[in-house]
């Protein structure tokens, strides 16, 4: 294990808290707490925990605000079955109803199409439902390496790994690449995985105008000249807002200042480009365009996890020394690998599915533009924002769809700054036009009611 490595190591196992004991080297003294310091007592050390008090304030208020208007409450609703197009919810208040579902990424159908089930069995029939370590003290299943070669060549790159989490493998991979001294450059809207990729590596992060090339261009001007590497992060589809990154732009003006690319692909994988290559097919560029090429196998594919696809010396280092996302984590379920090879395949043999997807999206977000609904500054894509300012305003919305049969996420801050509450709702090639014209009939009278609701925020 190299030095870097074993720094990381030790952050990612002290829960990189410099100030812990167990993070301070040997000859370190730790102070002493003031004696003035609150009793907890067992069980307790974390409930005054400014974060966790304030999400139970929270959560509690919601609850009775659901409890006293007798609405249902979208947020961790029970269902019985896949998060297809049409589920089917456990909800006295729903009367065991189902939902036209519009909050999976199932973009085309795969977490539960009969090829891709089937392929997740065979993998458990023959390999067990765990690989039980990592790959590197466990030996090679090989589909882990049937996997990856085919996800290199899909980007015409030199190799591929596949990994237990999207998120770990952005916040890993960051924290493998990255020191102090070195910079990430990421978009405004960038992921919060890459964020805490940044805060584990402890390099320096500067943020840039989304999709906003010449403001990428002034931020280099000004700050590349003070820090070693320098690592640009991008998004190909970012999902809370449904743009398109200005991958092919933004990555030629990071190569003018020497800086590496690293694009995350989890919504536009298997999405975007006519055989569903992704944004480096959608853009027409060379697997060489970036560095790091990263997505998921656990939206468009419908598996579970994640993968990178880079130059094969740099994919060989992270599999052999990166914490987090190979060295100290156990391999993917055999199952998850299964699933996502029979994904590929299907994605190959089926284009029409693709088609399906992006005429899907067309309808529903043209639909709505038709009726003056705020959609933000979304493009069109499969992600559609339905921005509905204020918290009960939202949830009045969300509530009121669910109780006429539409299920769509409710996404209120932090995840979005106050004001700019919304639903997201993700098209897939599954839905069909009566159930996308319907919900845009639904949607359109719910948000005229939600406007007269005075504006009060759920503070936690």
């Amino acid at each position: 294990m190299t030095e870097s490595a074993r720094d990381l190591a030790r952050k990612l196992l002290a829960g990189n808290s410099s100030g812990s004991a167990a993070a301070a080297p040997p000859t370190q003294q730790v102070r002493p707490v003031a004696q003035s310091r609150p009793h907890r007592g067992p069980g307790r050390q974390f409930a005054d925990h400014p974060d966790v008090a304030a999400a139970v304030q929270k959560r509690a208020m919601i609850a009775s605000l659901y409890e006293q208007t007798r609405l249902v409450n979208p947020l961790f609703l029970p269902r019985t079955g896949p998060n297809d197009t049409v589920i089917h919810v456990a909800e006295p208040r729903l009367a065991d109803v189902d939902l036209v579902n519009f909050s999976a990424y199932n973009y085309l159908g795969l977490a539960n199409h009969p090829r891709v089930v089937e392929g997740a069995k065979r993998a458990l029939d023959q390999f067990g439902a765990s690989a039980s370590a990592s790959r590197i003290v466990a030996g090679e299943i090989p589909l882990y390496q049937e996997l990856e070669r085919r996800l290199a060549d899909i980007y015409g790159v030199g190799d591929a790994m596949v990994t237990t989490s999207g998120y770990l493998t952005n916040a890993g991979v960051i924290g493998f690449l990255l020191r102090q001294g070195d910079v990430a450059i990421c978009d405004t809207l960038i992921h919060g995985s890459v964020i805490s990729g940044t805060q584990w590596s402890g390099a320096r992060r500067i943020s840039f105008r989304h999709n906003d090339p010449e403001s990428l261009r002034s931020v280099l001007r000004t700050s590349r000249a003070g820090f070693d590497r320098a690592l640009v992060v991008l998004e190909g589809h970012y999902s809370m807002d449904g743009t398109i990154g200005r991958i092919d732009e933004l990555a030629a003006i990071a190569r003018e200042y020497d800086c590496a690319v690293m694009v995350d692909e989890a919504h536009s994988f298997a999405v975007f480009g006519d055989k569903g290559h992704g944004i480096r097919e959608h853009y027409g560029l060379p697997g060489d365009a970036v560095d790091v090429w990263m997505a998921t196998l656990s939206k468009a594919l419908g598996s579970t996890g994640g993968f990178v696809a880079a130059d094969a010396d740099l994919i060989g280092a992270m599999k052999s020394s990166a914490p987090g996302v190979a060295m100290l984590t156990g391999a993917p379920a055999p199952a998850a690998i299964g699933a996502a090879l029979a994904a590929l395949d299907v994605l190959e043999e089926e284009p029409e599915r693709l088609a399906r997807l992006w005429a899907n999206a067309r309808l529903f977000h043209g639909a709505l533009s038709e009726r003056g609904v705020n959609l933000g500054v979304s493009q069109g894509t499969p992600i559609v924002p339905v921005v509905v300012p204020g918290e009960i305003r939202a949830g009045y919305v969300s509530s009121t769809l669910l109780e006429n049969g539409v299920y769509s996420g409710l996404i209120s801050s932090p995840a979005v700054p106050a004001g700019r509450e919304r639903l997201r709702f993700f098209i897939t090639s599954e839905h069909t036009e009566e159930q996308l014209t319907k919900t845009v009939d639904l949607l359109t009278e719910t948000i005229a009611q939600a406007e007269k609701i005075p504006d009060i925020t759920v503070d936690g």
